[in-house]
């Protein structure tokens, strides 16, 4: 475990299993009222600044954080040049619940309500994982997400699922749409007005942030 100077960031190695493991960064603010695990979309990681920025406005607000690599590095570096790893929910879906798994047992945050955030493709292996885990996540929320790759999961998932979708981003409208009519959990669709998928409009993310904020603290806090 390494600590990174500012905003109280540490680095863990979080174990697959395997000898495999993924790193994440772990920030935990004093009397934390939930821990939000980030889930990374396509060809993303730990580092997207997208999700940094979310997650520091979900600090401020008192969650904990988890970002992590959902690749390894020789992963990340074969899916590159063949971007098939990306898209493989199934396979992303199993690292966010081995996450899961060891945010429960860690002892900095086994007492935390864990809830998802998930991005792109990251939302639908967040909402899998949501599903094959029902009791241990709280809520899911999805910013230009693609949860229509959940498939046959979100008629299983239990947490509630905020979908977080750019209003100039119609076809992902209409694919979160479709998705949360098969979805029998509670769940809102939010549009962001002005917005295109990657939410890089001014203030559109600020705006991303406080949805995310609200639907946490709504179902994490207790």
């Amino acid at each position: 475990m390494n600590t990174k100077p500012g905003w109280n960031i540490q680095t863990y190695q979080v174990p697959l299993g395997s000898g495999i493991t993924l790193e994440g960064n772990l920030n935990i603010p004093e009397q934390a009222y939930g821990i939000v695990l980030f889930v990374h979309g396509s060809g993303s990681s730990r580092h997207s600044p997208r999700n940094q920025f979310v997650a520091r406005m979900l600090h401020d607000a008192g969650f904990a954080t988890l970002l992590i690599d959902l690749l390894t590095l020789e992963e990340e570096e074969e899916d590159r040049y063949t971007g098939h790893l990306r898209f493989d929910i199934t396979l992303l879906s199993k690292r966010v619940v081995h996450a899961t798994d060891w945010l429960s047992q860690n002892p900095a945050t086994s007492h935390l309500n864990i809830g998802y955030f998930g991005a792109s493709t990251g939302a639908a292996a967040a909402l899998v994982a949501a599903a094959e885990h029902p009791h241990a996540v709280g809520a899911v929320v999805s910013r230009g997400g693609r949860p229509d790759l959940a498939g046959s999961f979100l008629r299983h998932v239990l947490a509630p699922t905020l979908l977080i979708v750019g209003s100039k981003d119609r076809q992902v409208i209409l694919l979160n749409r479709e998705a949360a009519s098969f979805l029998t959990c509670e769940n809102e669709i939010a549009i962001v007005e002005g917005a295109t998928h990657l939410f890089e409009e001014p203030g559109t993310l600020e705006q991303v942030a406080e949805l995310a904020s609200r639907w946490f603290a709504g179902y994490l806090v207790t």
